[in-house]
């Protein structure tokens, strides 16, 4: 074959594998997702394997705990919420006969657009409506089956990664052949870290939120602390805008409570995003991670506009894992960094 044959060939199997994974795109963002998940993870399976667990073992006892958090979470959140509105339901028509009685204007509005009846009837099709709203959610992320599906997905392939991984990393470490063989195994290792630490940092960065945000909610007085500062610690998972959710849902419920719960919840995250975003941040992912803020924002922005949510989770360590390659294999020798003058 001759040399522009075999160009023709290359050229045309590597568009085939292209346009193969485009198709099933979707299928190899939730492998990656479970890869970089199973990665992240491995840290504290190796942890309980110190005490002599087997990984298998060890692998049992995070799942378990991690559906035991989602389970708690649940708990803590549905019932006080089917609770509230149905106090809510209960509680409008002494709302209204209290605003019609106390307030003339509002009297006036009430018998000519029938405000009370209205109401009554709104607050009776709030279950219908809740679910209404949470089917066009899932609408827009895709279908019921499509979501619980990428879950499982995700959840088993996570499991089976774990377990594999010590077996897999001796695998594609045995890939590497010829002279730069100990320097691609050292990028490769070096890589696996970084993916490991940032997941881990994050877990603990979040788990730093969520306790910080039940003790000041406990402390304001704010209800529903627990199921609250779970939800802080979860939200806080996502990049760039997880905190702003957490901290949106606790201001909301604080309102319910008085003006001054929800201005001292205020003042709260706000505070304590500083303290988390100069202090605990820095601290935890200066050595996970080790890009700049601007490359942080780069690499979120990126991420989340090519492949959604999922981009946003993985850009930070697919970004950690380039740079490593692009400073021990493009740049090596070529630049020096601080501290290696």
């Amino acid at each position: 074959m001759g040399y522009w044959a075999r160009v023709t060939v290359t050229v045309v199997l590597v568009l085939g594998v292209l346009a193969a994974a485009w198709a099933v795109r979707n299928i190899l963002v939730l492998v990656l997702v479970a890869m970089v998940l199973a990665v992240g993870l491995d840290r504290p399976v190796r942890f309980l394997e110190r005490f002599h667990v087997s990984r298998g073992w060890a692998v049992v006892l995070i799942v378990l705990a991690t559906l035991g958090f989602l389970v708690l979470f649940a708990m803590l959140v549905v019932p006080p919420l089917v609770r509230e509105v149905r106090q809510l339901a209960s509680d409008i028509p002494g709302y209204v006969h209290r605003l019609t009685t106390e307030n003339s204007s509002f009297a006036k509005l009430n018998a000519k657009y029938h405000i009370s009846e209205r109401l009554k009837e709104a607050t009776s099709k709030l279950p219908s409506l809740a679910s209404a709203s949470f089917s066009t959610i899932l609408r827009i992320t895709g279908s019921i089956g499509s979501v619980i599906f990428n879950l499982l997905t995700v959840f088993i392939l996570t499991i089976y990664f774990l377990l594999a991984l010590p077996r897999t990393e001796r695998t594609t470490e045995a890939l590497f052949t010829g002279p730069h063989r100990e320097r691609d195994v050292r990028v490769f290792e070096e890589s696996v870290q970084r993916i490991g630490g940032y997941v881990s940092g994050n877990i603990g960065v979040s788990i730093i939120a969520g306790a910080g945000a039940f003790v000041a909610l406990a402390v304001i007085g704010v209800p529903f602390a627990a199921a609250l500062a779970m939800w802080v610690a979860i939200a806080d998972l996502i990049p760039t805008v997880g905190a702003t959710l957490g901290a949106v849902a606790a201001v909301a419920v604080a309102a319910f409570a008085g003006w001054g719960q929800a201005i001292a919840t205020v003042v709260y995250f706000i505070l304590y995003q500083q303290f988390e975003n100069y202090v605990i941040v820095p601290r935890v992912m200066k050595k996970a991670v080790d890009l700049s803020p601007a490359m942080v924002i780069v690499s979120v922005l990126i991420g989340g506009s090519l492949a959604g949510f999922a981009g946003a989770l993985l850009a930070l360590p697919v970004a950690a894992a380039v740079k490593v390659v692009i400073k021990d294999v493009w740049l090596a020798g070529r630049i020096v960094l601080p501290g290696e003058e």
